[in-house]
């Protein structure tokens, strides 16, 4: 069980990563997908620093979290076809 703990963090970096490249597209679909990707992350980092004890991760998820359903709500107006300016 140990090990699926020790493992989590990489699922946790990759969604993160994925993230990032879907928020960083000029289209509003994928944007709006980034943001979705994102939260899994924060959660995946969450659950992997309770088990890790690692407090500030814990806070910086929960930071980043509040930040990306900002983002959600934001592009939750936006047509599919829309680019970001």
């Amino acid at each position: 069980m140990e090990a699926m703990w020790d493992f989590l963090q990489w699922p946790a970096m990759v969604t993160s990563l994925a993230a990032a490249w879907l928020v960083a597209s000029q289209g509003a679909g994928k944007r709006k997908a980034g943001f979705w990707v994102f939260l899994l992350s924060n959660a995946l980092w969450i659950a992997w620093g309770m088990h890790d004890g690692a407090f500030a991760l814990i806070a910086l998820q929960l930071g980043l979290a509040a930040l990306n359903i900002r983002g959600v709500m934001k592009n939750a107006h936006s047509s599919p076809g829309e680019k970001s300016p």
